[in-house]
């Protein structure tokens, strides 16, 4: 969460208007293109590899300019003995140096994450830096705090977040001048009493630490204006903190507190008190009462839990765990808890006194259908869906859950999360990634409770909490984007977020056809209460690449703006007053939505926008359509993007044919599309996802989208083969689709249906011999079931073998097939390994023509052999033509419109009632 203390952070680092307004020495090296930026009195090196080499090389030429440095930033992405090296020559080059900032978390991982600078330890000289003021060490890997800090009289500012600190030393309260302390997100455990003794600090961070204990001599922090403790392990507070007089924001959410002094109440010149997510059963009235105290999260008025209810609860010495076979979809938590893993690969963890009296859990894992997932315009879906039972259900302690997914390639600025459902809303969770494999990752997060999840690869969201006294929020992933909040923007704290996407100037400058053409990133904000501000809030975008605020040409330059709800861009620069540094632009709002910054000749830009955003979001992808070698009635379609095509092909080849892959295609994450065949081609099976032959799909990019399907002819193929084909078009299925594809590729318009054709050839049949060639049974018409569990037919089961691959000798002894009959299949079908699934599949149906229970012991079989994706499609075909036997019943007129039919488990009627 950002506060107030964060945007003094951000602000602390930050240049004035003013001096990114002075001239730029270009680069006194002679080198062409040396990228670093000497501007007034502030000197950028972070802005590409390479910084220490360019400040060495600085310190030794020893320019004039160099001399009136008040400002250095330096990335500490760098060789630790170099940037040791480089910065013990600085207090001997920058003699009037104020600010120093090296920072790490410029560089980021492949999943987004900022990664951690080298910097472990200070060259003992920096000690003698007698001007330095503000001093920033964030995102590196200190583990002990540098002895030279303690020895700069006039610091005024220490940043020391996301480090590895432990500790404090007790030398640190010598430090006279110091105003601000930010350690946010280390490994504290205890802090120095010594600490008491900065009697001019103002603003301390620790949150996001591991203390459970406060000296109470922080009580004598007389100047302390802001305090931070957040997300630590306290479970009671010195009473001395009623002591610190000057002190209007206290944040302590996320604790284990159980109760808070009642001298907190009374101090004069509190505004906000956030108790959130504790422990607190019972509280003072003068605190239940003020408006400055945020209390959501807390068990106030809640029975003490002792004993818990029910009592008797003795701690297991090891949790429960549950392994789930395939054929269970349910499991029992009790109040001491257990871990669980479920058939389908998610954990979960409940922890003991999660709930109070046992719980039967349901889960099913669907397939992504549109209307249950929830995506963002720039979002990824990474997963199917996980739905676990009982809805809305709120345990008394937070919930583990891990999903697995395969992680996506490398994307700059995209962070993983785990998305919920949660009263008709969509909500992104915390989430911690872990590796389980090169190519597997754990989501993992905690849940309050349940409903339906799903793993998203979003841009980076750098979201804060917004208090009526102003904040800075800037964004991770563009350190020069950033929104500044004035004091009276809102009156009741409200969420403010930002997400940041970059565009390649390549695309662009081929969209427009215009060389210098050039675009910021595109920012959007987001808020939560009023749709708008009491004060106007300002936004800083970086200007376009290639353009810098000296020398430009305003005429060129455009802001634009889109309303969420709206399909188009519209250009506001006439409307505000863009104010331009040499790097930045800014302007001021009174609402948010989206703002992108553009630099071209262009004058309608508002639709070059619009097209510009679409591409932003567009996947290349290829179609193809492949027959298996051996049984040319199996067919594979598949919707891949273009850099995975040649990858696919190669692995499938080998048992597979057909045409080359479909012309390139664009396709919208999410984006529905069907295929039909056609030219006497069609399915030979019942499927939930096929219509009238046509087979239903979504696009997303990171999934498989294949499907394999049995087609079948009306056609003589005794005669000849049968030349049909399959064609792909955009949406969803409408009423009536083209009976060939020239018609619909004649109009290759923006809103043209038709995406591909490919050709489907079935061999002529020579013989008597159907699709069971070279196999030495007979696949005779047959209905393996009853009517208590439901029939399949012979194109059901074709379908099931299709399926099972290197799996079916697991299904074949879970069926209940002597080990000696499989080995007889193996040798008999040694070079067809489709001959032997199908003899096992049939030879074992025909043993059960007539037995009760087949399919749910086919069903059962399946799932043990952890192939719940084919028991799945199974229980599907039994459900439709349960229904269809139900609509032939009452056509016929054996039973009333709202009568139960006999053996309504049951999935479809008899072949011969079928036809």
């Amino acid at each position: 969460m950002a506060t107030v203390l964060e945007g003094l952070e951000s602000e602390e680092t930050a240049a004035t208007a003013e001096d990114a307004a002075r001239p730029a020495v270009e680069a006194v090296d002679s080198r062409p293109g040396a990228p670093f930026l000497l501007a007034g009195n502030q000197l950028n090196l972070d802005i590409r590899p390479g910084g220490c080499h360019r400040l060495q090389y600085l310190c030794s030429q020893q320019p004039p300019e160099l001399l009136r440095v008040e400002f250095l930033r330096l990335s500490t992405h760098e060789d630790p003995g170099l940037l040791v090296d480089t910065l013990a020559r600085v207090p001997w080059s920058l003699l009037r140096l104020r600010s120093l900032v090296l920072k790490g978390g410029q560089s980021r991982g492949a999943l987004g994450a900022c990664l951690h600078g080298t910097l472990t330890a200070l060259p003992a000289g920096l000690s003698d830096l007698a001007c330095l003021a503000h001093l920033d060490l964030s995102f590196n890997r200190l583990k002990t705090l540098p002895t030279c800090i303690l020895e700069l009289r006039k610091l005024d500012a220490l940043l020391l977040s996301h480090n590895c600190l432990s500790e404090l030393p007790e030398a640190l309260g010598a430090l006279p001048t110091l105003t601000f302390l930010s350690v946010r997100h280390n490994c504290l455990e205890r802090l120095p009493t010594t600490l008491g003794s900065l009697s001019t600090l103002q603003r301390l961070d620790l949150s996001e630490n591991l203390l459970d204990t406060i000296p109470s001599e922080i009580g004598d922090l007389s100047s302390l204006i802001e305090l931070n403790l957040a997300s630590n392990r306290l479970q009671n507070l010195p009473a001395s903190l009623a002591g610190l007089r000057s002190l209007q924001i206290l944040v302590l959410h996320s604790n284990l507190l159980t109760s808070v002094p009642t001298g907190l109440a009374h101090l004069p010149l509190i505004t906000r008190l956030d108790l959130r997510d504790n422990q607190l059963r019972d509280l003072p009235a003068e605190l239940l009462e003020a408006p400055f105290v945020r209390l959501q999260g807390n068990p106030l008025g809640e029975a003490s839990p002792a004993p818990l209810s029910p009592p008797d609860i003795s701690p297991s010495p090891e949790m429960p765990r549950l392994f789930l076979t395939s054929d269970l979809d349910s499991f029992l938590v009790t109040p001491h808890g257990c871990s669980v893993t479920l058939a389908c690969g998610v954990r979960l963890q409940f922890p003991a006194g999660a709930t109070a009296t046992p719980i039967t859990i349901h889960y099913r894992l669907w397939l992504p259908e549109p209307h249950l997932v929830s995506l963002g315009p720039h979002d990824f879906l990474l997963s199917g869906v996980l739905e676990l039972q009982p809805h809305g259900v709120a345990f008394q302690q937070d919930v583990s859950l891990w999903l697995l997914f395969v992680p996506p390639r490398v994307r700059r600025c995209r962070e993983v999360v785990v998305r919920t459902r949660s009263d008709n809303n969509w909500n992104d969770l915390e989430t911690h990634l872990e590796e389980e494999a090169p190519k597997r990752l754990w989501a993992r997060c905690q849940v309050p409770h349940f409903s339906w999840f799903l793993v998203v690869l979003r841009p980076v969201s750098n979201t804060c909490l917004l208090p009526p006294e102003g904040a800075l929020l800037c964004s991770s992933g563009h350190p020069g984007v950033k929104v500044t909040f004035p004091s009276g923007a809102t009156e009741e704290p409200r969420q403010v977020s930002m997400q940041v996407v970059h565009m390649a100037g390549l695309e662009l400058r081929a969209l427009l056809e215009e060389a210098e053409a050039s675009v910021s990133p595109l920012l959007c904000l987001s808020q939560s209460g009023p749709p708008s501000f009491l004060q106007p809030v300002t936004v800083q975008l970086p200007l376009p690449p290639g353009v810098t605020g000296f020398g430009l040409d305003r005429s060129h330059l455009h802001l634009l703006h889109r309303t969420p709800s709206a399909a188009t861009w519209d250009d506001i620069t006439a409307q505000v007053a863009l104010e331009l540094t040499h790097l930045y632009a800014r302007f001021q709002v009174t609402h948010f939505s989206w703002y992108w910054l553009w630099y071209t000749t262009k004058t309608c830009v508002g639709g070059l926008a619009r097209k510009a955003w679409e591409r932003l979001r567009l996947h290349r992808v290829n179609l193809i359509a492949l027959q298996r070698r051996r049984d040319p009635e199996q067919v594979l379609l598949q919707c891949l993007p273009r850099n995975k095509v040649d990858a696919t092909l190669s692995r499938l080849l080998d048992r597979y044919h057909g045409p080359e892959p479909s012309d390139t295609v664009e396709m919208f994450e999410g984006e529905k599309f069907f295929a039909a065949f056609e030219r006497g081609i069609d399915v030979d099976a019942d499927r939930p996802d096929c219509v009238d032959g046509r087979i239903c799909f979504v696009f997303y990019s990171h999934l498989k989208n294949v499907k394999e399907v049995y087609i079948t002819t009306t056609l003589d193929r005794e005669a000849q083969a049968v030349r049909g084909q399959v064609s792909f078009y955009r949406g969803s299925l409408p009423m009536e689709v083209p009976q060939e594809a020239e018609a619909a590729r004649q109009r290759k318009g923006t809103d043209a249906l038709w995406m591909a054709t490919l050709p489907i050839k079935l061999p002529r049949l020579r013989g008597a011999q159907g699709s069971g060639q070279g196999t030495d049974f007979s696949l005779m018409p047959l209905n393996l079931g009853d009517a208590e569990t439901g029939f399949l037919t012979q194109s059901n089961l074709l379908s099931v073998a299709s399926r099972l691959g290197p799996d079916w000798p697991a299904v074949a002894l879970h069926l209940g097939m002597p080990y000696r009959e499989l080995q007889r299949i193996r040798h008999e079908f040694r070079d067809d390994l489709d001959g032997q699934i199908r003899h096992m599949l049939f030879s074992w149906a025909e043993r059960q023509a007539g037995q009760p229970g087949a399919v749910g012991h086919l069903v059962q079989a399946l799932e043990q052999s952890d192939r719940q994706d084919v028991a799945e499609e199974v229980r599907a075909i039994l459900e439709l033509g349960r229904h269809k036997y139900q609509d032939s019943i009452r056509r016929t007129g054996l039973a009333s419109e709202d009568s139960t039919v006999p053996g309504t488990s049951a999935s479809q009627a008899p072949e011969s009632s079928q036809a």
